[in-house]
């Protein structure tokens, strides 16, 4: 594991990141969750429900969403997304990355283990 001196709050927005997903029930959030911890692409994924309003082909639409919260490193972005692709009902799914620029170092390490 490394110390908190070789991963300075710059470099740990390079290496790990939440990948945020949107989902039409709570079974799928928890079927894209649990592959997604089995399969070594996320260390912790956690999930809620969420009122949504949405653009979609023309229409203003309101629907109620489960919103996946992933934690991952930045490397696994790739292979990550094209897994909620493979197991995600929607046309367009929501996958979009945000980094972490801060984070305990405990926490830090433990994801850099899990993924």
């Amino acid at each position: 594991m490394e110390s908190q001196q070789t991963h300075p709050a710059d470099s740990i927005a390079d290496r790990f990141i939440v990948v945020m997903v949107t989902t039409a029930s709570e079974v799928e959030a928890q079927g894209i969750a649990t592959a997604l911890v089995n399969e070594g692409l996320a260390a912790c994924v956690n999930f809620r429900e969420v009122q949504s309003i949405y653009r979609w082909k023309g229409d203003t639409c309101h629907s109620r969403e489960w919103h996946l919260f992933i934690k991952t490193k930045s490397a696994k972005f790739d292979a990550l997304g094209a897994r909620i692709q493979a197991l995600h009902p929607y046309d367009v799914p929501e996958i979009i990355a945000v980094p972490i620029v801060r984070g305990a170092q405990t926490y830090l390490d433990w994801l850099d283990q899990e993924t």
